[in-house]
């Protein structure tokens, strides 16, 4: 299951955003997902508690967010949302499309916690 180690490269990427501000807990991570990205979100969902298991991740929430299948025709001139199964232009029917959306996952957003006592003035 390769969602495992996406789960742990998402876990190691939002560990990092969290060094970077100081924050001692992750509490969720928002992804984007598209459906031609190979990802099946239920897997990423099972996966995401063992590869958080020891890391400032750890009982975080993974939100995860579908997009769509997005093509630009070089024909018409026009973006527009496409099937999975059919990447030729909705609005002229041309078949030589370039895809601009709709293969990606990404990392949208980490909430962090800071658990560190301040010291009071």
């Amino acid at each position: 299951m390769h969602e495992l180690s996406l789960c742990r490269s998402l876990v190691r990427q939002a560990s990092r955003v969290a060094a970077e501000h100081g924050a001692l807990i992750i509490r969720r991570i928002c992804i984007r997902i598209g459906p031609l990205s190979g990802v099946e979100a239920a897997l990423m969902r099972e996966a995401f508690p063992q590869a958080s298991r020891h890391t400032a991740a750890e009982g975080a929430r993974l939100e995860m967010a579908r997009c769509s299948v997005r093509v630009h025709c070089p024909h018409c001139r026009q973006e527009a949302e496409a099937s999975v199964n059919d990447l030729s232009c909705p609005r002229c029917g041309h078949w030589q499309t370039r895809l601009t959306g709709g293969d990606e996952l990404l990392l949208v957003s980490v909430d962090l916690a800071d658990t560190t006592p301040h010291p009071i003035p």
